[in-house]
């Protein structure tokens, strides 16, 4: 510990022994983490060196900060299209500061690790459920169609200029007749590769078997000669400090973007986090992991890189090849650092084809088909949401998509409060508690009162919609009634838009003469109702601690009130 800052956590109780589990560990991510560190860069258009070197800088940073003993931080296919979305932003806004994508998306690195050592501060972990799983799994499938169209220009050899989903598509058509076919051919065998090591177990993970396979090929061929494309020149050694000129940029772009993927990032993260936990059976603790994933983040921006984020597929090959520790990131930035400084001529070859395949196989992987099925059996309206965010990543951009899911995910979460359940209860006889009179035919009315239960809050959103609702009931009530007792045992909140709502109520039972009593108000919603005046219109002796006790009251005793403790509502 260094002040309150916990560090090495994921290497706590370290022990020699646990070397021989997380060396080939770590030997196994650098290997599996290579081709995308390679290739990922690309979406973006950044050089490959610098998917490597947020391969080298990002897991040590989170190796020291950050809680899990298993999780392994890298770049992310979904992050990195909003990323390109960002400094795209950034780059139309100020076209001079175009000419350095690398101090850019590096800002951006910067920015986001800020945003989650700011959120870590504030103790914002809940924001890892700010984005639902089905408007993650929507907006991600819409990333994916982004990611597979911009690797046509990759695949064919075709330089396409347009941006959005349609407009390259038809560029492409009309671009046709300058197919590199060699390009195209080489593409599609190393996708075909990759997809037959999925689909039959093989030892070698196919993104290695790509990688390897193509750069052999092209130093028998001379691909460079043909007219392929490859990677070309890497430089040569460690990754240097490199504080990127913010001064220089459209701060307003910067904050905007680093916040998008931010979110995009952390709320996938912990998805991630969490199901890889389910796994282990450890906690996720989302506090700690912002200041893990920002330190993350802020040492990539240092260091000439891009964000960076959980990856699945690293952590997925350190649980199956048996790490027990952080020291499996360690030993896989060490090993990166070798291929760095004695495999730099290899990297020159790689042919740009054989990256593709590799992006697009990612990207397919993002579709995650049968999730949307699962989404789909188990609630409807969760799948239109996904749906609309899958929309909004494609129509609108990825950026915009952001905008779209998170706008979305508030609808979501307004629609399910906007019309809280409720219902006029009633007793059964022989039965305690109280029933529902629309789910339970057999229950009836209590004579002389109205029990009228509301399950959610009462606040501006849908006051409007309760108070239309009490009225409702209280047109429709018997003439001899008594009271309307009003169950706020599920009322976790009341604001001043609600409690003008229950005045509203409140002085139409006044005109009729029906008391209006209150059974389980919390002490919070109380104190609202209070200084709203309610309280003192209703009375205070009309506040009660429950139903049955509320009832024996206004109305005495009554055969079907004979429940000697109180029960639950049956709503």
């Amino acid at each position: 510990m260094i002040g309150s800052i916990p560090i090495l956590r994921g290497l706590t109780g370290f022990d020699k022994g646990w070397l021989r589990s997380d060396i080939p560990a770590g030997l196994s991510i650098a290997a599996v983490g290579l081709p995308s560190a390679i290739a990922y860069p690309a979406i973006a258009g950044l050089p490959p060196e610098t998917g490597i070197y947020a391969s080298i800088v990002a897991p040590i940073a989170y190796a020291i900060f950050g809680p899990s003993r298993l999780l392994i931080v890298g770049p992310d296919a979904a992050s990195m299209s909003v990323l390109a979305a960002a400094m795209g932003t950034i780059i139309a806004a100020d076209p001079p500061a175009g000419g350095d994508r690398v101090a850019i998306a590096a800002a951006l690195a910067l920015g986001v690790g800020i945003c989650y050592i700011l959120a870590k501060l504030l103790k914002l972990g809940v924001l890892a459920s700010f984005l639902s799983r089905p408007i993650l799994v929507g907006f991600f499938a819409g990333v994916s169609l982004s990611i597979l169209v911009g690797q046509i220009g990759r695949f064919t050899g075709v330089k396409i200029e347009s941006d959005g989903l349609i407009h390259p598509l038809v560029e492409f058509l009309a671009k046709s007749s300058l197919i590199h076919w060699p390009s195209l051919i080489l593409g599609l065998a190393m996708f075909a590769l990759l997809w037959i090591v999925r689909l039959f177990p093989f030892r070698i993970p196919g993104p290695i078997l790509v990688v390897i396979i193509s750069v052999a090929l092209s130093a028998i061929f001379d691909f460079r000669g043909q007219g392929i494309a490859v990677v070309g020149d890497i430089p040569r050694g460690l990754p240097s400090f490199f504080l990127p000129p913010l001064h220089e940029m459209p701060l307003d772009k910067v904050v905007t973007g680093s916040v998008a993927i931010f979110l995009v990032s952390f709320g996938s993260g912990i998805v991630a986090a969490r199901s890889f936990a389910s796994r282990t059976g450890d906690e996720v603790d989302a506090n700690q992991e912002l200041l893990g994933l920002g330190a993350a983040n802020v040492a990539p921006g240092l260091f000439g890189s891009f964000p960076v984020s959980v990856s699945d597929s690293r952590t997925a090959i350190n649980l199956s090849t048996g790490g027990v520790s952080q020291a499996s990131g360690l030993v896989s930035a060490l090993a990166l650092i070798a291929v760095l400084v004695f495999l730099h001529g290899a990297l020159r070859i790689l042919p740009i084809p054989a990256l593709a395949a590799i992006l697009t196989m990612a990207a397919v992987s993002l579709i995650d088909i049968p999730e949307l099925k699962k989404i789909w059996r188990i609630s409807r309206m969760e799948f239109v949401f996904a749906l609309i965010a899958m929309w909004g990543a494609i129509s609108f951009g990825v950026l915009n998509g952001v905008v779209v899911a998170i706008i979305a995910t508030f609808v979501y979460l307004l629609r399910q409060t906007m019309f809280p359940r409720d219902g006029l209860l009633g007793r059964i006889e022989g039965r305690h508690g109280f029933f529902d009179l629309r789910r339970y035919p057999e229950a009836r009315p209590v004579p002389g009162a109205a029990v009228f239960a509301v399950q959610g809050s009462i606040l501006f959103y849908n006051a409007d919609y309760v108070r239309t609702r009490l009225t409702s009931v209280v047109k429709g009530l018997p003439s001899g009634t008594k009271c309307l007792v009003l169950d706020a045992s599920a009322i976790t909140q009341i604001d001043s838009t609600g409690a003008t709502a229950l005045e509203a109520v409140a002085e139409i039972l006044v005109k009729r003469n029906i008391v209006f009593a209150f059974a389980d108000l919390s002490d919070e919603s109380r104190v609202i109702l209070e200084r709203a005046g309610v309280i003192t219109m209703v009375g205070a002796d009309n506040i009660f601690n429950g139903r049955e006790e509320a009832l024996r009251t206004l109305i005495g005793d009554i055969d079907q009130i004979s429940s000697p403790t109180p029960a639950s509502s049956a709503l």
